[in-house]
């Protein structure tokens, strides 16, 4: 049987190559997608993830409208990576559809409640709305979390920190601390995950919505030839998902990880003890390696799917 899964994302070129790859898999079935700011607001990110899904006919899939800023911080958003609608590039039509009438956690709720089986989310942006379902309704029903966000090595928005959990850094440490089976894949993985000119050929051959991921990811990659040097952009939350559609495709292991909320030097970072120095007991699955071809390969193939 498929895996019931639910996706948190602020689209976002990458989140909306994820929602590609779990509508294209039938490994998952998409119960629902809830929105946050980060990317860009809540109402662009929202009107994006309506958009993607209305391009390849899926509009029976609920779209919830969730967080629009932090728990505690002021909202930063991502505009100068994403442009200004948050998924430039490609020109998309305005949604002829609406989000659901439920709000993100109200809709999160409902889904586990009729699930037959326990629910996995998929969190591909900052983890507010996460943390918020948490403390509403706590851990029933819900199998595990994969989230993209975090690294164990490195920073995309500051020296020490990953976006999506520098942005809500309490909510990230809520989730990590709630005793979910919760998978980690962050920066130090799904920068191996760089969708460069040879996938990008093989993309736009495959079909009418491989045209179009290969522009997001020519729009993408401009901020990461200017800032990395690299011919092309990572696909960072598509990798999460890959990870429940495919696994095998990331490498984890079982650590600990704590998120610093008190440092504005290292607001966000999630110290991970990858050697094992503390006796902290592991509350997470950390990604250590991708097969980045094999990635690529279920990309392609899945996104052919689309037509």
């Amino acid at each position: 049987m498929p895996e019931p899964i639910i996706l948190d994302c602020d689209p976002g070129h990458d989140d909306a190559i994820a929602l590609l790859l779990a509508l294209a898999s039938p490994e998952v079935e998409l119960l629902g997608v809830t929105t946050t700011y980060g990317n860009q607001t809540l109402e662009k990110t929202t009107g994006n993830a309506l958009r993607v899904l209305e391009l390849v006919g899926r509009t029976d899939v609920p779209v919830a409208v969730g967080a629009e800023r932090p728990l505690e911080r002021e909202l930063v958003v991502a505009a100068h990576i994403h442009g200004e609608s948050g998924l430039d590039g490609p020109v998309l039509p305005e949604p002829t559809t609406s989000p659901a009438t439920l709000d993100a956690v109200a809709l999160i709720a409902d889904r586990v409640a009729a699930a037959d089986r326990p629910v996995t989310i998929v969190p591909t942006g900052p983890l507010t709305n996460v943390a918020r379902y948490l403390e509403a309704h706590g851990r029933a029903g819900l199998e595990r979390v994969v989230l993209m966000g975090g690294s164990i090595a490195e920073g995309n928005v500051t020296p020490a920190a990953e976006f999506n959990v520098w942005c809500d850094p309490e909510a990230a440490a809520r989730v990590f601390a709630s005793g979910l089976d919760v998978t980690m894949v962050g920066l130090d993985v799904t920068h191996k995950a760089i969708l460069g000119p040879t996938v990008e050929e093989q993309l736009r051959a495959a079909g009418r919505i491989g045209v179009f991921v290969g522009e997001l990811n020519r729009f993408f990659s401009r901020y990461h030839a200017e800032t990395y040097g690299w011919e092309g952009a990572p696909i960072h939350d598509a990798v999460a998902v890959a990870h429940v559609v495919r696994p095998g495709l990331v490498e984890t292991r079982l650590r600990n990880v704590e998120v610093e909320c008190d440092s504005e030097l290292c607001r966000g970072r999630t110290v991970v003890d990858l050697w094992r120095r503390t006796d902290r007991v592991p509350n997470a699955h950390v990604a250590v390696d991708l097969d980045a071809v094999g990635f690529f390969d279920l990309l392609v193939e899945r996104i052919a799917r689309l037509g």
